[in-house]
């Protein structure tokens, strides 16, 4: 809600300043003043004075009261700021103040007071941090997972979400899944013209669905552009908590992470996401916009789903089976570091519409029919001679491109964005301890693994790589949904999708007070 303000020293950008109540408070008078990033509350009696940074406002509405008789003008307006509590890590809340005017015994100028307040604020708030080019209002597809995580996702949507759409004016399409890869074969068939985003409110493999069904079409390379938002309604959440930290919040869970995800919905813009072309040795292809797992960590998500109804604490209990009775898989992995594939290639070589693609044309309406990997050969011949290779006993795998594996798993902390172009790659062989294993989980709550000295366990970011298990035993998952155990291989193309993200130039506090009082108490109203 706003920092520390020598109100003595207010920037000159000043557009308002009028003398207005708030209710239902006592009605006493109050001084407002707004600037293009805030909006300044003071009391005319020797009381603190208040902020808000117009950055956290999602709804600003004028309105005439109800009594026929009431002669003001009336504006509400609704923020979202970081609320801080001690010893806690700050979340999003639902702050409302509304306020009249009656400097005149004239209704409609009263009203319009009101309107130039409510208009004046909307504009701006508007205009905080990077453009957003989504329609205003925008108008959504809402696919949700009821069976997700612990079931409630339903419930948290219309109590959660709903509320804060329809202050920020949204309009949305509600679909409620029945069936798995019903929101796959959706977004194959349908017309997306019609909405300017898609949005999931599941966890990660309803949006592993969506990912895929949009590079299922055959306009993939216009659809793959639609702008995707994640809401979390499973268990893992691992792209809610991403792009949670991309949009400089702390890290939290439940219905803190979704409060502050909806917020961001409303609040954010496209910006690039990172897809894994994946190739598997039945020659499937496969889109990853997370991680691919196998060993350890594969094991711990499906073999934990029978613990479902605990919420995320279903992983904690999976991990404490399975390193009492602790796997490793025989296998080969090769993969290409991310400095020596910018010494050798440019890893975006195969975006469309890139400087350097392989698929680019002079012809703006020349599309591309099959997205290619220009750094992967085929999986029957050996990688190429500049690859990496590694071949161990394996207790762990872990391919992600993203900064979190699960909303308490900072697993990758160096991924600032949703769209940097690497492949973070972690192997831990079967050399590693248990005591190691638990001092990495432990550790990875708060991202400073990679500061501990954890023996036998190498992360390397990467921009292609290839995992060939020696037998067909063990676990494999994609964006947390199990394939089968083979050879597979996949490389990253950077920024190939659109996900509604925040970027961290915005910098959000707790509300305070200072003891400056305001004395202007007439309008100004600048161009």
């Amino acid at each position: 809600m706003g920092e520390a303000h020598d109100l003595s020293n207010v920037p000159n950008d000043v557009l308002l300043c009028d003398t207005f109540s708030q209710v239902p408070e006592d009605g006493s008078a109050l001084s407002l003043l707004l600037t293009r990033t805030q909006l300044f509350l003071q009391s005319l009696s020797e009381s603190p004075s208040t902020s808000f940074q117009l950055s956290d406002c999602v709804s600003c509405r004028a309105f005439r009261g109800k009594d026929p008789g009431d002669i003001g003008g009336y504006f509400t307006v609704i923020f979202y700021p970081l609320q801080r509590t001690l010893g806690a890590a700050t979340y999003r809340t639902r702050v409302s103040r509304t306020f009249r005017t009656e400097t005149t015994r004239d209704r409609e100028q009263n009203m319009n007071l009101a309107k130039t307040w409510a208009q004046k604020i909307c504009q701006l708030s508007g205009e905080q941090g990077q453009p957003r080019p989504l329609p205003s209002p925008a108008r959504y597809l809402v696919l949700l997972n009821p069976f997700g995580g612990t079931g409630k996702a339903l419930t948290l949507f219309e109590t959660h979400v709903i509320p804060m759409l329809t202050e920020a004016n949204a309009h949305f399409t509600l679909l409620v899944t029945e069936r798995p890869n019903q929101a796959r074969e959706l977004v194959q068939e349908q017309d997306l013209s019609t909405w300017d985003a898609i949005v999931v409110m599941s966890g990660d493999g309803l949006m592993f669905e969506v990912i895929n069904g949009l590079m299922e079409r055959p306009d993939w390379a216009t659809a793959i552009k639609k702008p995707v938002s994640i809401l979390p309604g499973g268990s893992g959440n691992a792209l809610a908590a991403s792009i949670n930290h991309y949009s400089g919040h702390q890290q939290v869970k439940g219905t803190k992470l979704l409060t502050n995800c909806a917020f961001i919905l409303c609040k954010g813009h496209p910006a690039p996401l990172d897809i894994v072309s994946l190739t598997t040795s039945s020659q499937q292809r496969i889109f990853s916009f997370l991680s691919l797992a196998w060993g350890f960590v594969s094991d711990v998500d499906i073999e934990s789903e029978k613990y479902r109804f605990m919420g995320y604490a279903r992983f904690s209990i999976g991990t404490f089976i399975r390193l009492t009775a602790l796997r490793s898989y025989r296998g080969r992995i090769s993969y290409l570091p991310a400095i020596s594939a910018s010494e050798n290639k440019d890893t975006t070589s195969n975006i469309p519409g890139s400087p350097n693609s392989v698929n680019s044309s002079s012809s703006d309406n020349i599309k591309p029919q099959v997205l290619e990997d220009s750094l992967l050969v085929p999986l029957d011949q050996p990688v190429p001679s500049h690859w990496h290779t590694v071949e161990d006993q394996f207790v762990l795998v872990l391919a992600l491109c993203q900064s979190h594996l699960g909303a308490e798993h900072f697993t990758a902390p160096m991924v600032e964005g949703p769209g940097e172009g690497n492949i973070h790659l972690f192997y831990a062989t079967s050399r590693i301890s248990r005591i190691s294993l638990i001092k990495l989980f432990i550790a990875m709550e708060k991202g400073t693994h990679l500061d501990e000295e954890i023996p036998h366990l190498t992360h390397v970011p990467v921009v292609a790589f290839r995992i060939e298990p020696s037998e067909s035993t063990g676990i494999m998952t994609v964006d947390g949904e199990v394939i089968q155990c083979s050879p597979i291989q996949g490389q990253i193309h950077q920024g190939l999708g659109r996900v509604i993200s925040m970027g961290q130039g915005n910098s959000y506090d707790t509300p305070t007070v200072t003891k400056t009082v305001f004395t202007n108490n007439s309008r100004d109203v600048q161009p």
